[in-house]
């Protein structure tokens, strides 16, 4: 079973793309778990998504202690709290402008800096960086195909669709860019 956490702020859209991502996950024949965690229930408090992706039906019913993968949209969330949920094997996605260095004094974790503001801005997004951070974490994930990511993507955007895909394409492409 895949155990995932997405942290963000409210309005962030880190709900969003939880949902997005489940979905995606579903449409290549998997079973999904997947709930979240309002803080202040208002813009800017932390909120959490958790996802469970698995080949057979999940039955676990509590929150998840350890993850697979964690997404962070704000690099000033990625503390000592978040980070309990991770170990070294944990593939860790934050949107963030520093380099891989910067985050080394936060321990032994493999933390891949996303510049999902910039590629938002890039495509013509403004601050909306899910979709962005979305295509970089499927490239992580190495879990899910990207045309599928893309397709829900597409499907689900409200407006600027076009741009949404695009975004997730430039995200994906730029994670692997970074590792090869």
């Amino acid at each position: 079973m895949l155990e995932i956490l997405i942290l963000g702020r409210g309005g962030q859209g880190a709900q969003t793309a939880g949902n997005l991502l489940a979905q995606a996950f579903y449409a290549q024949g998997n079973y999904v778990q997947t709930f979240a965690t309002y803080g202040g229930a208002r813009r800017g408090t932390p909120v959490s998504s958790s996802i469970r992706v698995d080949a057979d039906p999940i039955r676990l019913r509590c929150d998840i202690e350890r993850a697979d993968a964690l997404l962070c949209f704000d690099d000033s969330l990625l503390d000592e709290s978040f980070l309990r949920r991770a170990d070294s094997e944990t593939r860790i996605v934050v949107n963030s402008r520093q380099s891989r260095e910067a985050f080394a004094t936060l321990g032994d974790y493999q933390i891949s800096p996303i510049d999902g503001m910039g590629i938002a801005r890039n495509n013509d997004m403004g601050k909306v960086v899910n979709s962005a951070l979305l295509g970089a974490f499927v490239a992580v994930l190495d879990q899910l195909d990207i045309e599928t990511m893309c397709q829900v993507v597409q499907e689900s955007a409200p407006v600027k669709k076009k741009q949404n895909v695009a975004a997730s394409r430039e995200g994906y492409q730029h994670y692997k860019r970074m590792t090869s």
